[in-house]
């Protein structure tokens, strides 16, 4: 195949994405079904892409403490201090800093 010379561009996306409005289960005459279900899906995949976001920060800032502590030898402990407390800081927020919605009782949905 012949190549037309131009370089290809980075391949990822440019813009943001919209978040949906967050939609809970259960309304307080019929518990368990949602008003909207296209709305609650919605929301449920935002929540995913959210966690996957957590998740792939905290391996980027793994791999640079991991890169630095085989750069620096003996001396990573006073060479990558502040690497290791970007990650330190990241991994001890609650969900490794995954963004989360404004729950009507956050109690009940702690810890995901």
């Amino acid at each position: 195949m012949a190549s037309s010379g131009a370089a290809e561009k980075p391949k990822f996306h440019e813009g943001r994405l919209k978040p949906y409005p967050h939609e809970e289960l259960g309304t307080p005459d019929a518990i368990g079904r949602a008003k909207d279900p296209v709305k609650y899906y919605l929301a449920a995949e935002q929540r995913a892409r959210e966690r996957q976001v957590a998740y792939e920060t905290v391996r980027l800032l793994r791999e640079d403490v991991i890169e630095c502590y085989r750069r620096e030898g003996v001396n990573h402990y006073d060479n990558c201090q502040q690497v290791v407390e970007r990650f330190y800081n990241q991994i001890t927020k609650k969900d490794m800093g995954q963004l989360h919605p404004q729950w009507k009782n956050p109690a009940k949905h702690d810890g995901w």
